[in-house]
């Protein structure tokens, strides 16, 4: 058969249309395409909100002592009413205690701290604990201290707080030293103003104010008492104090009076020490470890631990 000129293009083109649709069909099975598909890029995380600086001024609160029942003289407080943390007065720890030869933070804990774990929201300061994953543990929470910003020597320290409950959950409010002087933990001290461990479950609804002393682990010592807080301290806010002089130490619930020490010691030196020595502040709440357990199926998690103020006194002379 012969084809003219113009049927020869009609030919060829309806070959090459033939062609592409076989290309492209893939035998009428509605084939697939080579070119991947557009995927847009996860979003960036948003920057840290709590960062360290570098080079923070350190301000000691030398107090006079306070007696039961004296004036007080306000010297240093955070009220919490800002947008965000001052790293000009909070060091915004990170981590499970490994940077520091202690992992565990020295007592087997599960949380890794994260900085942002901490926040401001309506006048208080909220550490959150997270059940979640982070750097190979399965919980998050937030510790942050006032260490090279501010530090006391006597006088009283308060704060008003409300509690996490649950098993595995270990929140405290505590003074360390500034300069370990003494030697390391608990050469040097710490005195432990409130901390409390499975609220609302096995530990009811007990505080504990304590202090450590003695020789460098393992050769530490401590001594301390307990309270019941009247109201539901995972509720309700309360104020947990400590007044601290040269030779006594006396620890608050609402300015109840519930524990008193006057006998401590180190290997180093002579009574008073070791609390003869500026100390700073620390708010955290660690998951799990030594004290209160690991969590279980029954705690609730996140759980917060909030704070209304701290504040510090000296005696009026």
């Amino acid at each position: 058969m012969r084809i003219g000129w113009r049927g020869s293009q009609r030919y060829v083109l309806l070959l090459a249309t033939a062609f592409a649709v076989s290309a492209c069909g893939g035998g009428g099975g509605g084939g697939t395409s080579n070119v991947p598909p557009v995927v847009d890029p996860p979003p960036a995380p948003p920057p840290p909100v709590n960062v360290n600086i570098s080079n923070p001024s350190l301000t000691i609160a030398r107090n006079t002592a306070v007696t039961q029942g004296s004036s007080l003289n306000l010297v240093w407080s955070d009220e919490f009413d800002g947008a965000q943390l001052d790293p000009e007065v909070w060091f915004f720890e990170s981590g499970d205690g490994s940077q520091y030869g202690i992992p565990g933070w020295g007592n087997n804990e599960l949380q890794w701290y994260l900085p942002d774990s901490a926040e401001l929201n309506n006048g208080l300061l909220i550490i959150t604990a997270r059940e979640e994953s982070q750097s190979g543990r399965d919980y998050t929470s937030a510790r942050l201290n006032t260490r090279d910003r501010f530090a006391l020597l006597y006088g009283r320290v308060e704060a008003r707080i409300r509690l996490p409950g649950g098993k595995g959950l270990w929140p405290a409010f505590w003074l360390l030293p500034q300069d370990s002087v003494y030697g390391t933990w608990a050469a040097s001290g710490e005195i432990d103003v409130m901390e409390a461990v499975n609220l609302g479950a096995s530990g009811g609804n007990t505080v504990y104010g304590t202090i450590h002393y003695g020789g460098e682990f393992p050769n530490n010592l401590s001594t301390g008492n307990q309270y019941s807080v009247a109201s539901d301290a995972t509720m309700d806010f309360h104020d947990y104090a400590l007044e601290w002089d040269e030779t006594e130490m006396r620890w608050y619930v609402d300015d109840v009076l519930y524990a008193t020490q006057n006998t401590w010691s180190t290997t180093s030196a002579d009574f008073p020490a070791p609390f003869d020595q500026p100390f700073y502040v620390l708010f955290n709440v660690a998951v799990g470890g030594n004290f209160p357990g690991s969590p279980d199926s029954s705690t609730e998690f996140p759980s917060t631990m909030e704070v209304d103020y701290v504040r510090v006194y000296s005696g009026v002379p």
